[in-house]
């Protein structure tokens, strides 16, 4: 009790005694550094802010503290250091899992005074459980490691503790008494055995199962006289007593439980056999049979989201790319909350905030046609595109048998479908003429970009408004590219994506550079117009933008073309949306050999706005709308030249999505 009482008041006094900074939480990550081996490079420069720039490290408010340390998947192994952690008091949440730690889990890591969550599964631990626990805990994840003895009984006294994983390992004993506060338990595949107590009864047999010694609560029924006391030992003598007598008949009733026990044992493992061999045959059968497919217990269902397909064998196998600063594994999006952000032609996309914070795109992508070889090779091309303010990186991706994930960063401006058609009246209005001049110009730098790289044989493939991210100052970021040539050929496309396909594509299902272009030239059109491609704006019938765009050019009535928001919002800037007119017209032509590349598009749009702000409609005369609509107009020069706009095949409103802020 003194102890208890010494400790306790140790650490009201810790912080007078030995006062602790950001600076000391450096050096002890320092020395962590230098003591425990890593494949991947931490990326933890001495010249930069530890809170800001260092991988994994996340501070305090006031960034005086280090409050989390995630390193999982990071090539660490060997022993943990335990001083090194004893430094670091203010931890809150620690990560390691998915590495190849050994040696003993070091006492002073669950015991420090702020720690609640604890993820230290797939490793290679050894050791018993250091029974001295912080009870601020809240989630300890120790699976899939080698741990033996017994579970702590001290487990009891954590008030807060509402997740506990300890399966796969070799732990023994019987199982204690848990706190109330427990939410999620799974203790299977161990060695552990007696009577499932009380307080965990609640939980599914699958949490309990792979300990054959186990039996009550959702497993088998202890046998009765396991619960009764055992009689006191009488001293031998030459009579008999009554003691004696009662003694031999409960040593007859135990080999009657015994012998009963293992008879019902035989026919619950032969029915257990059968629907096994049922399973299989009916081709459920997991792929792994040490492992649980999925956690028992959890009322979250953000695995079914997005990770129905994943398997156990496969999990933590996120592939980053250089460059990321993210710092988790698939299990912490699986663990994440997520939210549908829009469904379509190429799958489904979520909006995830993980536990530390951090938000995402998880992109899961569906009807993928390449295999797995094929489809790494694509992200690697991918992900070797350098850096570009206009091109929204690919952060990391995700392949199975049944599941195939693209990572993205978040964009909190939305997109430029939704901030062009808004979801109201004065949703279009949002947006003047130096906005969207603003936005298409550095989509077009993006597309561009993305054609240089890989020696100028990568293309887009889904060029559309809604793939043309934004950031809060209308910074646009091209998404999605790449993706195009791993779909199936017989994915059905929703009208407004097949609005932005080339007549070409249409036909042969092929993309090329040349095809990028068209889309981009009916995202120019789109912006003008201010009609949304494949389908008219409030009306029910289908239109194909560039051929809708021509009919009403060949009129004379070219100033009908542009939105009308345009010409309410803008003044003297109808000459430079004319000469956009001609540019987009130029990409959208029915020949590919007839459209300029993405490279002298972008020369085009900067000759119409150069990039310092002079627009040619700022330095010239003002036109007007019945300038506009005159005969020797540029639009209506190029629509009486050789150029012709191209038709694609008639268009199917067979879906019709909203205008979340990321899909396909």
């Amino acid at each position: 009790m003194m102890r208890i009482v010494a400790a306790f008041v140790f650490l009201l006094l810790s912080p007078f005694v030995s006062p602790a900074d950001l600076e000391t939480d450096k050096q002890a990550l320092l020395e962590f550094a230098s003591l425990v081996p890593h494949v991947r490079k931490l990326n933890w420069n001495t010249t930069l802010p530890i809170c800001t720039s260092w991988t994994g490290i996340t501070c305090s408010k006031n960034n005086d503290r280090v409050t989390a340390l995630r390193l999982p998947g990071s090539g660490l192994y060997g022993p943990l250091p335990e001083k090194t952690f004893e430094k670091l008091d203010a931890l809150r949440i620690i990560s390691l899992r998915s590495n190849n730690l050994q040696g003993s889990i070091p006492s002073a890591i669950l015991s420090l005074p702020f720690i609640r969550s604890l993820y230290f599964h797939d490793n290679n631990f050894s050791g018993s459980i250091p029974p001295t626990l912080s009870p601020r805990l809240v989630n300890l994840d120790l699976s899939a490691n080698a741990l033996s003895g017994n579970i702590p009984g001290t487990l009891r006294n954590l008030t807060q503790l509402t997740d506990l994983s300890l399966q796969n390992n070799s732990l023994t004993g019987p199982i204690p008494d848990l706190p109330p506060s427990l939410k999620y338990l799974n203790v299977s595949y161990n060695s552990l055995n007696g009577s499932v107590p009380s307080s965990v009864k609640s939980f599914p047999a699958s949490a309990f199962q792979g300990n054959s010694l186990l039996c009550g609560g959702p497993l088998t029924p202890c046998p009765e006289n396991t619960t009764s006391p055992s009689p006191s030992p009488t001293p031998p003598g030459p009579a008999k007593s009554p003691g004696t007598s009662k003694r031999a008949l409960s040593t007859a009733a135990i080999v009657g439980i015994a012998v009963g026990g293992s008879f019902l044992l035989f026919i619950l493992l032969a029915m257990l056999t059968l629907c096994c061999a049922k399973k299989k045959d009916n081709g459920q059968e997991s792929t792994t049979a040490a492992a649980p497919k999925a956690k028992p217990g959890r009322s979250d269902n953000k695995a079914e989201e997005f990770g129905s397909g994943v398997q156990e064998a496969e999990k933590n196998k996120l592939v980053f790319f250089e460059g990321s600063s993210y710092n988790f594994d698939l299990e912490d999006l699986l663990r994440a909350s997520a939210e549908v952000l829009g469904k379509g032609s190429y799958g489904t996309t979520y909006k995830a905030i993980l536990e530390e914070g951090t938000t995402v795109v998880v992109k899961r992508l569906k009807e993928v046609a390449a295999g797995k070889r094929e489809f790494e090779q694509q992200m690697e091309a991918v992900g070797r595109i350098s850096p570009h303010g206009n091109v929204a990186p690919l952060r990391a991706y995700y392949f199975s048998k049944d599941e195939k994930l693209l990572v993205y960063d978040y964009y909190q401006g939305g997109n430029f479908s939704m901030l062009l058609h808004g979801n109201n009246e004065g949703g279009r209005g949002a947006l003047d003429w130096e906005q969207r001049l603003k936005i298409c110009l550095g989509a077009a730098k993006g597309i561009a970009h993305i054609h240089s790289s890989s020696g100028a044989k990568l293309l887009h493939g889904n060029i559309k408004s809604p793939n043309v991210l934004l950031t809060q100052d209308l910074n646009a970021c091209v998404s999605d590219y790449g993706i195009a040539p791993l779909m199936s050929h017989h994915t059905l496309l929703p009208s407004r994506s097949l609005g932005y396909r080339a007549p070409e594509a249409i036909e042969t299902r092929k993309h090329t550079q040349k095809s990028d272009v068209y889309s981009f030239g009916v995202l120019l059109l789109e912006m003008l117009t201010g009609k949304a491609a494949g389908k008219t704006t409030g009306h029910e019938e289908v239109v194909d933008l560039p051929k809708w765009v021509q009919s009403v050019v060949r009129e004379e009535w070219t100033g009908e073309v542009f939105d009308v928001e345009l010409i309410k919002q803008q003044h003297n800037v109808e000459e430079e949306m004319v000469q956009m007119l001609q540019v987009a017209m130029a990409c959208v032509s029915k020949h590919p050999d007839s459209r300029p590349s993405m490279e002298e598009v972008v020369n085009m749009m900067e000759e119409v706005r150069p990039s310092n702000g002079s627009g040619a409609g700022s330095g010239n005369r003002a036109s007007s709308p019945e300038m506009i609509r005159s005969s020797d107009s540029p639009a209506r020069e190029l629509i009486n030249g050789n150029v012709e706009i191209g038709q694609a095949d008639p268009l199917d409103e067979s879906e019709a999505y909203g205008l979340p802020f990321f899909r396909v």
